[in-house]
């Protein structure tokens, strides 16, 4: 996934309750912000974080100093008796807020990453804080005064074509967070989005907590029959991680369908399992029933107070799809045929299962969720001779890093990765890669955090640290984040085709930070609609199963023989098999999130109604077949109530159809190389938000997106 993006925000214009108090608390405290790790950029290379310097008592004196900072920064544009000007209003507004921007980014990367209880609870006081502070200056009625005058002269300004983005953007956004309300109903939005921060945060930490809390103990290592030796050995540690002895721990990821469901034999495990999943976050302590209901009020209020009818309109209006409308064609689209291909997969699921229990001379049971998996590998085993196992040990971690997703980044965009041992992450498992241009030049770092701990968000994202600005003379530090289970120490770390897959997606994510050569921050890299903003992430996957790539990494990791063609061949026609269920499961989550965001403040549901409107909205849409579960579940649905893909969550799908007509194009005109590499950098991934994203991928691919290669690649035609 990403993930989970920070855009600098200008800074708030007056001290908002709140703030001022941390500030006085900080000094109360005797706080010295001299000897504060984030009182001023990290003299580290590329401004990398200082990380063994930072402590959790430096967070909140370092927020309450950084808005301090950017009030007094900003005040002195908002006061400035000079006409407005680019210079004096839009880039004074860039430049403000460096301390809070440093420490946030910080914060929020390492609280998702390697949180703990201090952070959380910290977390919790800032989320309100810090949306009233955003919201001061969004708000502020002489500084978008100064803003709206220059917008309303930009033709007579005489900017270039990114200063004219920059100001637009401007603009856009005091007027999308309220700027041209009335008193009365700014007041009221400042209470709501203090309201959605906290409501945020908590739904963020209960998932969390529940997640940890319904992993799933086993006593028996015989109950583990199917799983593979290095599977057990983790769920062993896990187990001792925890301080259970003698047991084994069965942790969740963040998905409804877990990975160990493939390979279980024990069907009441499997059930155990799946139950634990689909429920968490619905009841006790880490209950997000009620925490939902109360964000769909607020947005839905929200929305109707800015003049929309409906979260989505609102959202929508400024991504690429730019209307619900949009959203439902392109789902409405892949959800038939997707649904098609899954009840089709369910009817040989299930023959197999009949004549396994015939063979057997036992009763024969229907298809349940916690069946799908395991016996979806079986009917890959049974029609593709295809083992996961098998494969496991073709992509070694190291391998699949270095000779894989580094080697097609250094043949498409003559890039070189060198690791700094010099440098170091918050942890003694985060690796350090300075990362260079085909000439030489220095390009900025990449952070590698790949394995799971109970301490860290589930899924996978990249981040920033450092954004790419000319204007600020900042190279990029970006970070990635798997979940890949650690194995017992001395045991590779083998990997399964998917987690190769998302390997690749993340560091497209990277890659799109990392060749940013744009001038302002606030257009770089990711800083670009959701639905444009997963397309160089989904395109990178492609070269994970490109021959000429594959041949670099798939190696076996004990005597480095090549994957066999064969056995490849197997993976791909396997992968095809299941995509019906994939794309149903994900494109259900998808309108589930289109049906919560496309209510009115009038038709939405309680806490006690919550899970009856996810009932029923899937089965309005068509998605309601039990056997193939939604991808997530709106209790841990961390994407569109915590990362900022409310309504958004299609632009997976949407992206997608750009990523494969992208390959297309590649494949069109002669496949890797580096002359097709630059010509992509050029036109999309270092451009950030320069230009309309729409325009941005047009002009790359000659015309407009097509769907068709789409289905091609994920075998739905």
């Amino acid at each position: 996934m990403f993930g989970s993006f920070y855009r600098r925000l200008p800074a708030a214009l007056t001290c908002v309750v709140g703030a001022c108090a941390m500030a006085a608390q900080a000094a109360d405290s005797g706080a010295d912000l001299a000897a504060n790790p984030f009182a001023r950029p990290s003299t580290l290379p590329f401004q990398l974080p200082p990380f063994a310097r930072i402590h959790d008592a430096d967070y909140a004196p370092a927020f309450a100093a950084g808005m301090d900072a950017q009030l007094k920064e900003v005040a002195a544009i908002s006061k400035d008796p000079a006409p407005p000007s680019f210079e004096n209003t839009v880039l004074a507004l860039e430049r403000s807020g460096a301390l809070l921007t440093r420490v946030n980014k910080v914060f929020r990367n390492l609280n998702a990453a390697d949180g703990n209880p201090a952070m959380r609870q910290l977390e919790q006081e800032l989320a309100p804080k810090l949306a009233a502070h955003r919201d001061s200056i969004r708000l502020d009625a002489p500084l978008f005064a100064r803003v709206d005058d220059l917008h309303q002269r930009r033709a007579q300004l005489g900017l270039d074509a990114e200063s004219a983005q920059l100001l637009e953007r401007t603009y856009i956004e005091f007027v999308r967070a309220g700027a041209m309300l009335g008193d009365k109903d700014k007041a009221r939005l400042r209470e709501i989005n203090a309201q959605l921060a906290s409501a945020s945060t908590r739904f963020r930490q209960n998932v969390l907590k529940a997640t940890q809390d319904a992993a799933v103990p086993v006593a028996d290592v015989a109950d583990l029959d199917g799983m593979s030796p290095a599977d057990i050995s983790a769920a062993a540690a896990a187990a001792q991680a925890r301080g259970i002895k003698d047991r084994y721990l069965i942790t969740l990821s963040n998905t409804t369908v877990q990975p160990a469901l493939t390979a279980l034999t024990s069907r009441a495990l499997r059930e155990r399992i799946f139950k634990a999943s689909a429920t968490r976050a619905t009841s006790g302590a880490s209950d997000n029933l009620p925490v939902i209901a109360e964000i769909m009020r607020l947005r839905a209020e929200r929305a109707h107070l800015l003049g929309y009818a409906t979260p989505a309109d609102y959202v929508l209006q400024d991504e690429t799809a730019g209307t619900p409308a949009a959203v439902k064609r392109l789902l409405g689209q892949i959800a038939p045929v997707a649904m098609a291909a899954a009840r089709r997969e369910a009817t040989q699921i299930q023959h197999l299962i009949d004549l396994q229990a015939s063979a057997a001379h036992r009763e024969s049971f229907t298809l349940q969720p916690w069946d799908w998996a395991f016996y979806a590998e079986q009917v890959r085993k049974d029609r593709y001779s295809f083992d996961e196992t098998a494969v496991r040990p073709y992509f070694e971690l190291d391998r699949v890093l270095n000779d894989g997703v580094f080697y097609a980044a250094h043949e498409l965009y003559g890039l070189s990765f060198a690791e700094r041992k010099d440098l170091h992450g918050y942890r003694e498992d985060v690796r350090v890669f300075e990362v260079r241009d085909a000439d030489g030049t220095p390009l900025g770092l990449f952070l590698a955090d790949y394995f799971a701990r109970d301490n860290k968000q589930g899924g996978a994202w990249m981040n920033t640290y450092v954004d790419q600005s000319e204007f600020f003379g900042t190279h990029p530090v970006v970070s990635n984040n798997l979940n890949i289970a650690r194995p017992a120490a001395g045991q590779p770390v083998l990997l399964g085709f998917s987690e190769v897959t998302t390997l690749f997606h993340e560091f497209g994510h990277a890659l799109h930070g990392l060749m940013s050569k744009v001038h302002y921050a606030s257009l770089s890299g990711t800083n670009v609609p959701r639905d444009f903003a997963e397309y160089p992430s989904q395109y990178n996957e492609m070269w994970a199963r490109e021959p000429v790539v594959l041949a670099h990494f798939a190696r076996h990791y004990q005597n480095g023989d090549p994957m066999p063609k064969s056995l490849f061949d197997k993976v791909l026609a396997a992968q095809s098999f299941n995509e019906g269920f994939e794309t149903s499961s994900y494109v259900a989550a998808a309108m589930l999130d289109q049906s919560w965001h496309q209510l009115g403040s009038g038709r939405l549901p309680d806490a006690d109604g919550v899970e009856a409107f996810e009932a029923a909205a899937l089965k309005e849409a068509g998605m309601d077949f039990a056997p193939v579960p939604v991808r997530y579940h709106s209790p841990y649905f961390l994407h569109i109530y915590v990362h900022g893909y409310d309504a958004g969550y299609y632009a997976y799908l949407w992206s997608e159809v750009l990523a494969r007509d992208t390959g297309k194009w590649f494949h069109t005109h002669g496949g890797i190389s580096r002359a097709n590499g630059d010509y992509l950098r050029a036109k999309i991934l270092s451009r950030g938000r320069t230009l309309d994203p729409g325009q941005l991928f047009e002009e790359f691919y000659g015309g407009p997106p097509d769907g068709e290669p789409l289905l091609e690649y994920r075998g739905l035609k």
